[in-house]
């Protein structure tokens, strides 16, 4: 069976949540046996790279670069009109040519459309003849419904607007679709009120237990860590309340405490916090995560926006790290990871939550993490759902085309 994989982002290095799915879909697709094409946009140089890292794993790899100017004018264009900014920024002139391209030399038993911004392309020719199964993942429109509620003008006017006509789209792609995959019930829900007669299936996030596991022991180090994309709005948000309303109560008892952030492109207002005396220290990207959940005594995630599955606070809990999280982000992960995690969402709540967890024994700490049942948790099990559902479209299509002849 051959799968044309649709994707906004190369889906290598797995260095964030989005690209970190896509990259294990494609590896784990290569390894049930099905042949694979990949199709990304691009969106710099160092990403376009990236291309021979796809072939390695085994797939056909294809990418299209965002011309970033024209995109900027075409979403300040789309602005007057009923297109979602989603499908106005991410968008290039010549994805449908390189589409056309693919299917000509390689004719795919079903198309695999990575979010809603690149359902648009399945739905449009030549792509719209074959079986389509998009992954929405999360339900975009209802992160900036909630992002709306929170912002002051004129961004709730805008994400406003694009919750409107992205979940018309929504709607209109989930129904038109074989199926619709998102990463927990929370998300099914909110898509079944959107969509009632779609055919939405749940396939949860998995984390890459082998990459995780802490080489040895806890540290006892009071080092709290936040690992995330830092230019992604609800990191920003919760970061920033995190900072200026959480982190002095803590550092009133812990002075010793050191608060990292790990994660690329910190906006400026990330990048000031890590002032003189403040005990934070904005670390940007970095190659590998790992040492820096390794060397830390408990993770955070104070986002108060949270669609999907935060990833970050499964592969902190794999790391050997308790978190303290919001409720919004607790609602979203899956039971085997609740063990790991105290929930809170005020100010105090959560500077206390914290100073519970640095006043335990690094040993304590670690077997805190490891009640969570994360085996249960490995890509390949979690991602088993997909495999049933992709065969199903292709031997859905392959009927009908018998039928025809």
């Amino acid at each position: 069976m051959r799968v044309l994989f649709l994707t906004h982002r190369l889906p290598y290095a797995p260095n964030r949540g989005d690209r970190l799915r896509a990259y294990h879909i494609v590896r784990n697709l290569i390894a049930r046996g099905m042949k694979v094409d990949v199709l990304s946009l691009v969106h710099d140089k160092e990403e376009l790279g990236q291309l021979d890292r796809v072939r390695e794993l085994g797939a056909g790899a294809n990418a299209v670069r965002i011309p970033r100017f024209r995109t900027y004018a075409s979403g300040a264009l789309a602005l007057a009109g009923t297109r979602p900014l989603t499908h106005a920024l991410l968008t290039a002139p010549s994805f449908t040519d390189a589409a056309r391209a693919i299917v000509q030399e390689h004719e795919p038993d079903v198309v695999l459309a990575y979010c809603s911004s690149m359902a648009k392309f399945a739905l449009e020719p030549p792509l719209d003849r074959y079986p389509l199964v998009i992954d929405l993942v999360d339900v975009d429109s209802q992160k900036w419904a909630a992002l709306a509620t929170t912002s002051s003008l004129p961004r709730r006017w805008i994400y406003s607007r694009e919750e409107r006509y992205l979940s018309r789209f929504e709607r209109r792609a989930t129904e038109r679709a074989f199926a619709t995959l998102v990463v927990n019930e929370r998300e099914a829900t909110s898509l079944r009120k959107l969509a009632p007669t779609a055919d939405i299936r749940v396939v949860p996030v998995g984390v890459d237990l082998a990459s995780l596991r802490p080489p040895g022991p806890p540290t006892e180090a009071p080092r709290i860590v936040f690992c995330g994309v830092m230019n992604y709005e609800p990191n920003v948000e919760g970061i920033l309340w995190f900072a200026r309303q959480v982190w002095p109560k803590i550092r009133s008892t812990r002075t010793d405490a050191r608060f990292q952030i790990v994660g690329s492109d910190p906006t400026p207002s990330i990048v000031r916090l890590a002032a003189p005396g403040s005990g934070i220290d904005v670390c940007g990207e970095v190659e590998s995560v790992q040492p820096y959940l390794w060397e830390s005594a408990l993770s955070v995630a104070p986002l108060k926006t949270a669609r999907g599955v935060q990833t970050k606070v499964l592969e902190a809990v794999a790391a050997g790290l308790p978190a303290v999280v919001t409720s919004q982000v607790y609602d979203g992960l899956p039971d085997e990871i609740h063990d790991a995690c105290l929930i809170a969402d005020s100010p105090l709540q959560f500077a206390e939550q914290a100073l519970t967890l640095l006043a335990m024994r690094p040993g304590e700490r670690r077997a805190l993490a490891t009640r969570a049942a994360c085996l249960r948790l490995d890509w390949s099990t979690q991602l088993t759902p997909l495999f049933e559902v992709l065969r199903s479209a292709a031997s859905r299509q392959a009927t009908a085309l018998a039928s025809s002849a």
